[in-house]
């Protein structure tokens, strides 16, 4: 009751700050900025609103973020403006155990404006289904020789499952090196939970699609393989996607060869394969930011990715012509939870001491995770 109590409170609290307008929230949230100054950071991931981007400490994507954010010595508080996972990172890196014995064992709390600001990638695979999974292969494999990666769009309890199994977390941008890393050490790999992240990465590297059965976590018994399939696999691939990058398909590729034959497409790799065997260039958000950055002016291109940044790239680039790929409008719907009204009240709610939305990783989970966060970063 107590907690039903306070969330309704809270909800007329958030109906009042959302009954401002844009120029008197972004006002206040400055106030707080100075106030705080260098103890408060600010988080904008690239997919969010414009509004919100231009009151962020820092940009990009989400593993860069919580890693410079947990480099500050100053930060005394975190406001993450993405998604869930993204605050979970945030956490586990700023309060790893070196950084609680900098700070004397003070923790940094991470705030997320808008706590239903989830990501349904990392909603498609659930620890307890890919432990199934796990011992389900236990009887087919040896999961001695089997690599768990998770992609960092992931909850923390599978990153912990990673750290405890020897495995690892990648990003759009390291895919490919932690595969190799991951192959070196065992002969086979089970990818969650994008299985276009893991597939288009693993075609790069000369492993054949046939050696690459889907799990889905939905079927009754080995993820819907025959157990041929499993025992002569090289990557298991998690049934899981972005529901951003899955909108884009062959024909919005092929519409624009032939409206603009000098276009060039350049698209995430958690697109589906068929487009990425179609694109001219293909890499990560802010592999994505720097070709256009690096372009000649009169550079003509088409991006598969979400539609806020597409858009922002076009404005900060307007010597280039650029497209969004897809015909019609996609964004992360929960990416655009994070509004000015949110961002206001957790501010000022963590300005006088009474901190709402602070997303807190146990203990245990936190330690396993940072295992398998730390091998990434030791990956080359």
């Amino acid at each position: 009751m107590v907690h039903a109590t306070a969330r309704r409170a809270q909800n007329e609290e958030l109906l009042a700050y959302k009954s401002l307008e844009d120029e008197v929230l972004t006002r206040r949230i400055q106030a707080v900025r100075d106030a705080l100054g260098p103890q408060l950071l600010i988080l904008g991931h690239h997919y969010q609103r414009d509004e919100v981007i231009a009151l962020s400490d820092l940009r990009g994507d989400s593993y860069k973020l919580s890693e410079m954010a947990a480099a500050s010595t100053e930060c005394r508080a975190i406001a993450f403006c993405g998604v869930h996972f993204m605050a979970e990172t945030a956490d586990i890196l700023a309060n790893r155990p070196e950084r609680l014995a900098e700070r004397g064992g003070q923790r940094v709390p991470v705030i997320l404006p808008d706590m239903s600001a989830g990501c349904s990638m990392a909603d498609m695979a659930e620890v307890d289904e890919v432990e199934d999974c796990w011992e389900q292969l236990s009887g087919v494999i040896d999961t001695r020789d089997l690599m768990p990666v998770t992609y960092v769009n992931s909850a923390a309890s599978l990153k912990a499952f990673c750290g405890r199994r020897g495995g690892i977390v990648c990003t759009s941008a390291n895919a490919r090196p932690v595969l190799e890393w991951s192959f070196a050490q065992r002969r086979r790999v089970l990818f969650f939970p994008d299985q276009h992240l893991g597939r288009n990465t693993a075609l790069r590297m000369g492993v054949p699609a046939e050696q690459m059965p889907v799990w889905d976590p939905r079927a009754d018994e080995l993820g819907g393989n025959p157990r041929e399939a499993i025992a002569s696999s090289r990557v298991i691939l998690w049934k899981g996607h972005c529901s951003v990058h899955q909108v884009f398909l062959p024909e919005h590729v092929e519409g624009f060869r032939q409206r603009l034959p000098e276009i060039r497409i350049l698209v995430h790799p958690e697109c589906m394969r068929e487009v990425v065997d179609m694109a001219d260039q293909i890499g990560s958000t802010g592999t994505i930011i720097r070709a256009v950055r690096e372009s000649p002016p009169g550079t003509k291109w088409a991006i598969g990715t979400e539609l806020h940044l597409v858009n922002r790239l076009k404005r900060e680039h307007p010597e280039q012509e650029i497209h969004f790929l897809a015909p019609l409008v996609c964004m992360c719907a929960t990416m655009f939870r994070i509004d000015l009204a949110h961002l206001c009240w957790s501010l000022e709610k963590l300005a006088a001491g009474t901190p709402v939305n602070v997303v807190r990783v146990g203990d245990e989970i936190a330690a396993d995770a940072l295992v398998a966060l730390r091998r990434m970063l030791e990956v080359k």
